[in-house]
């Protein structure tokens, strides 16, 4: 009896250890994020702005503000904004633009 106690409190302690990520492996993880979102980005020299957001494990995805500059010759280096959600489970990056998401200027 004492050796199945044992064996299923070991089980439990590596259950519990499994969920726990450290802090190198969200620093991998969110370089994996930014990759792929840069990857998929349409924008030149694509940067995040601010931090990913992480949501739940039931939702699956990250999502990252990405700015750069649009590659189009017509759009003359026009800054871009474009939302990025990462699937967590496809390892998939899905890429909008969202240049409503900055405040238009004001004319005089």
């Amino acid at each position: 009896m004492k050796t199945f106690t044992a064996s299923l409190l070991c089980l439990t302690a590596l259950a519990s250890n499994a969920h726990a990520s450290s802090p190198d492996a969200w620093a991998a993880y969110d370089k994996t994020v930014l990759a792929s979102c840069t990857k998929a980005s349409g924008l030149k020299n694509a940067k995040p702005v601010g931090n990913a957001a992480q949501f739940d494990d039931r939702v699956g995805y990250t999502a990252v503000l990405l700015q750069g500059q649009y590659p189009q010759k017509h759009m003359k280096g026009q800054q871009g904004t474009e939302l990025c959600l990462y699937n967590k489970k496809s390892k998939t990056a899905f890429v909008t633009e969202w240049d409503s998401i900055r405040p238009t200027a004001k004319t005089q």
